[in-house]
């Protein structure tokens, strides 16, 4: 487990500790991160199991919650990604050291995502059929981009993150100024099917670099406030969570007043149901709030269950890649098991699985193949935290 050294706030300096207790301090402030990491991690099973067994989002409420609650996901798992590329700085001791290391961090991610990953959605090998740009592809590019703001104070890298966050929506008059570079604009923000060229193959963009550089460089900043004594670090993480937990009830509930529901759906509901994608700054403060509000509570969080998230924070990508074969095998032992007899045509397309509406899962059955997919994963992600832990290959760090 990497361990945080108290350094001024825009050094990468790294002076030895001085008392039991400021090691103590600093343990627990990359736990609170772990376990933080490792909650988001087990939500995200939910929807990718959600996916596999076809269970609509819409309707009642039960549906509606079991997909709301996974949208804290994407946002956190960028967010601290940041935050963790502000502590490994500190931990190699210098920005060129930490550039170098985002890049060809970020280039493995994305050759992953386009790989590995993509094998595991779909089991098949028909890459000009379907080619997903998903959430690792973006991870990758926005390290990529990270290697270049980090040269700079962690303030400023903060700074342009929030601005970026803020003023997303100003690329839509960009876009429509210069409609010739229709990819580049998919690729960075409106997201959607890009072609290349006439080779037939097409990238279908999921998820797009902004916002999500924006929350990245944003997190990196929020390092300067983890790196604080526990305290302090608290208090500010109680009223930065607060105060854009708040910011958000404010203008989303003036927006629901302003331009009531067409289709009737209840204002608690529109209130919860922001854009994930893109022209998403609701989205950011409804998800990154309550998450910042909650690390001093992780901080303080013993016991089995903090020690279970904690295992798969500190493995997050080890788990992310496993935990997609692990739910589409386990899908297509269900489906054997209950006689429906899944056709691989269902998962060509995955995530958009198209499973037609007589073989979709109850919400007990999702959640039972959740748990049973969450325990299976807990083994093997122990396993390669203890060998981090115990100093292994630097080849590790990627994951």
């Amino acid at each position: 487990m990497t361990t945080v050294r108290p350094a001024d706030a825009g050094s990468f300096t790294r002076p030895a500790a001085t008392t039991e207790r400021a090691a103590e301090r600093r343990a627990s402030r990359i736990l609170s991160l772990d376990i933080v990491r490792g909650v988001v991690m087990v939500l995200m099973a939910i929807d990718h199991v959600r996916l596999y067994g076809g269970v609509p989002t819409g309707g009642d409420a039960a549906h509606f919650l079991t997909r709301w609650v996974t949208h804290f996901c994407a946002p956190c798992f960028v967010f601290f990604a940041g935050t963790g590329a502000f502590f490994q700085g500190r931990n190699l001791g210098d920005r060129s050291s930490l550039s170098r290391f985002l890049v060809t961090r970020g280039l493995f991610l994305v050759v992953l995502e386009l790989t590995v990953i993509r094998f595991f959605w779909t089991f098949n090998l028909d890459f000009k059929s379907f080619t997903l740009a998903g959430v690792i592809w973006m991870l990758g590019w926005c390290m990529v981009l990270m290697a270049a703001l980090v040269r700079m104070s962690a303030k400023t890298v903060g700074i342009i993150g929030m601005a970026v966050i803020l003023l997303q929506s100003l690329i839509h008059p960009l876009a429509n100024a210069l409609p010739t570079l229709g990819w580049f604009w998919r690729l960075i923000f409106l997201g959607g099917t890009v072609r290349l060229g006439d080779s037939g193959y097409a990238l279908e963009v999921l998820y797009t670099i902004i916002p999500w550089i924006g929350i990245m460089a944003a997190g990196y900043g929020f390092g300067l406030i983890m790196a604080r004594d526990e305290a302090e670090r608290d208090r500010l993480c109680l009223r930065i969570g607060l105060s854009a937990t708040a910011l958000y009830l404010v203008i989303a509930i003036i927006m629901i007043v302003a331009s009531p529901s067409k289709e009737g759906a209840p204002a608690w509901m529109r209130l919860l149901n922001q854009n994930k994608y893109r022209d998403s700054q609701l989205f950011v403060g409804m998800t990154l709030g309550p998450a910042i509000a909650l690390l001093p509570l992780a901080n303080r969080a013993r016991g089995l269950v903090a020690n279970v998230f904690g295992v798969f924070g500190r493995v997050p990508l080890f788990y992310y890649v496993l935990h997609i074969l692990f739910i589409h095998v386990a899908t297509l032992i269900t489906f054997r098991f209950t006689n429906v007899g899944a056709q691989s045509s269902w998962f060509a397309s995955a995530p958009y699985a198209q499973v037609p509406a007589a073989a979709r899962w109850s919400l007990p059955e999702l959640y039972v193949v959740w748990a049973v997919v969450v325990a299976l994963l807990y083994y093997p992600c122990r396993w390669l935290a203890g060998v981090k832990a115990r100093g292994g290959p630097a080849w590790l760090s990627y994951f």
